[in-house]
């Protein structure tokens, strides 16, 4: 059988590019998320990769499925910091796909829609999801999906809401989008695990708020006003703002 590569370069040379102990290779799961959990449960390093060249049953929030074929990267990445807030969490992993892509453009496009979408031109690029295993208080590890379109097919029924990579720089590969992606998922602020965003990132995020100024319907009757650092989204109902800390979003 042939040995799986990702454009043309193996598991354990990605892994020395990348700075990670691991990288695993896969042509077909479940779901990367599933596979960062086993791995986290066998007491691997923190900064571990687990790649997808198809999910057959990849998973968003609340129980959304993801159409996952080939040609998108399909990414998990185990981490484990001391302690997380994962709406915050969402945010800064968000930041950090929105860098990476932007850094391929060339230009700042991309918009951060709350709590976990990245926008290319107003149609959903990416979507992050972010799950932690817990004995009691203590975080064990902290496993991290991000889906991001990057070759694969658009389905006709989603196009006016989905977007790949390809359809902005034809010549792209998924490489190009993980060599900057990964170093910035298993170091720095991202890693770290810090429970409030900073003021750097929660003036990041701003500048890239789709919602800002929205009237919504859901998770609250109101119009959106930003995030608090723990990653709440912020809903003006007029009489008061109100801080929303899950849900689903549909514009009023």
């Amino acid at each position: 059988m042939a040995r799986l590569t990702l454009d043309d370069i193996g598991a354990a040379e990605l892994a020395r590019r990348w700075g990670v102990p691991q990288c695993g290779l896969f042509r077909r799961l479940d779901s990367t998320l599933n596979a960062i959990h086993e791995l986290g449960a066998q007491g691997a390093t923190a900064g571990s990769v687990v790649i997808a060249e198809q999910q057959t049953a990849g998973r968003g929030r609340d129980g959304r499925t993801w159409h996952s074929p080939p040609g998108g990267v399909w990414l998990g990445m185990l981490l484990r910091p001391a302690r997380a807030e994962l709406a915050a969490f969402s945010v800064r992993v968000g930041l950090a796909v929105a860098d990476a892509v932007d850094a391929l453009l060339g230009r700042r496009e991309t918009r951060l829609k709350w709590p976990n979408d990245v926008l290319l031109g107003d149609r959903k690029l990416a979507g992050i999801l972010c799950e932690g295993r817990w004995q009691g208080e203590a975080l064990h590890w902290l496993a991290v999906g991000v889906g991001v379109n990057v070759c694969n097919p658009i389905p006709a029924a989603v196009a006016h809401r989905a977007v790949a990579l390809v359809e902005w720089l034809p010549a792209v590969r998924r490489l190009d989008l993980l060599d900057r992606l990964v170093p910035a998922l298993a170091g720095g602020s991202v890693a770290s695990g810090e429970p409030a965003l900073s003021e750097r990132e929660c003036a990041a995020f701003a500048a890239q708020d789709w919602l800002s100024g929205r009237q919504l319907r859901s998770p609250a009757a109101g119009r959106a006003r930003g995030l608090r650092p723990d990653g709440a989204l912020l809903v003006d109902l007029g009489a008061a703002t109100v801080a929303v800390r899950e849900g689903h979003v549909e514009l009023a």
